[in-house]
């Protein structure tokens, strides 16, 4: 059935012996075989070229705020075109998408770059997101979808687990704007082997540090936190300190509520209190902006300035309520700067919120 579909040869492969590639989008390296098809399901082996067969496929788009990705620091209510195709480099048996990453048939709209950009214009989005399974997977259709949107002003965003190459990092830095990287349950390597089917969290690690080091890629860290199986306050310390060593205090970290899905239907959701442990556990390593996602209502989902603690964006879920910073993302009660890059979309949010000024 896959050579039916009209894909398109990929880019980051290298050829091998006996019309083998090697994929070299994600960490896994998938040596593949004619006629095999990658762990992901969307890139396989034709007569020797690596395909990416989801090329122009797209299985499903919304209009989200960014703040759902969740990106909390860059462009604050701007709203966002999120994409994704189907296949995904990660076996998540908790993963919410499932019906998305998780299948292993090239479906989807036609749609090409330039489509994909104008209907992010069409619908008032002021960016384009690559989400919902791993775009690093089809990360050519989505650097391609990408120079489209800077062309036309728009900005580009990945929610990523991650776990990619050198060769992935330097084709993210052709297009890409922002990025969030979620890392599952603080990276413990016996939850990532168990519930996410990768042996070793390191690949993600070095990632990070890549894009730190060769691209000015806007970065904000997530990390799911799932109870009993994935909730070490441990290993949620050591993330925490490769944080604030390799990225600063003022790198954005969100513990994210965990809520039953797929195949991990009989766990509960994450109590409150783990997440406000985890929380107690970064601010006590020195992380300055520190949030807890999933858990509308909460106090810890506001940004509070790290100098005088006063609440400058105070939020409810994803929406803003209150805006205290200056036009230069200053505080307003004492001046501190505020690592937010962009300013507040207030187009987006006039019709939810009384404007605060």
């Amino acid at each position: 059935e896959y050579s039916m579909i009209m894909g398109k040869e990929a880019i980051l492969y290298e050829k091998m012996q006996d019309d083998k590639v090697k994929c070299t989008a994600c960490a896994r390296y998938c040596e593949i075989h004619k006629d095999q098809i990658g762990l992901c399901g969307i890139r396989g082996n034709e007569n020797g070229r690596l395909e990416l067969y989801a090329y122009g496929k797209v299985i499903t788009g919304h209009i989200d705020p960014i703040e759902k990705k969740p990106v909390i620091h860059y462009n604050p209510g701007s709203k966002i075109y999120s994409i994704a195709t189907t296949g995904c480099n990660w076996l998540c048996k908790y993963c919410q998408n499932s019906d998305i990453s998780q299948r292993r048939k090239i479906e989807g709209i036609d749609m090409s770059p330039s489509d994909v950009a104008n209907t992010a214009l069409k619908y008032g989005a002021q960016g384009i997101a690559y989400t919902y399974n791993q775009p690093s997977i089809f990360i050519e259709f989505a650097r391609d979808c990408g120079i489209a949107a800077h062309e036309k002003g728009l900005f580009n965003v990945f929610v990523s687990n991650g776990y990619d190459t050198p060769e992935t990092v330097a084709m993210m830095n052709e297009f890409l704007d922002c990025i969030t990287v979620d890392f599952k349950g603080s990276a413990e390597p016996e939850f990532t082997k168990k519930f996410i089917g990768v042996p070793d969290p390191q690949p993600i690690f070095d990632t990070l540090i890549d894009i730190r080091d060769k691209t000015k890629i806007h970065v904000e860290i997530t990390d799911l936190i799932v109870p009993q199986v994935g909730d070490s306050l441990e290993h949620a310390k050591k993330l925490s300190e490769f944080v604030l060593d390799e990225f600063g205090p003022e790198m954005p970290i969100h513990f994210l509520r965990f809520h039953p899905d797929y195949k991990m239907m009989d766990y509960e959701s994450t109590p409150v209190k783990t997440l406000e442990n985890h929380y107690k556990v970064a601010k006590d390593v020195g992380l300055n902006y520190v949030y807890l996602g999933n858990v509308p209502g909460h106090p810890w989902e506001h940004t509070y300035c790290s100098e005088c603690d006063k609440i400058v964006v105070k939020r409810y879920g994803f929406d803003i309520q209150e805006w205290h910073l200056d036009k230069n993302n200053n505080c307003e009660f004492c001046s501190n700067p505020i690592p937010i890059t962009g300013s507040l979309q207030k187009e987006y949010h006039q019709n939810r919120f009384q404007f605060v000024h």
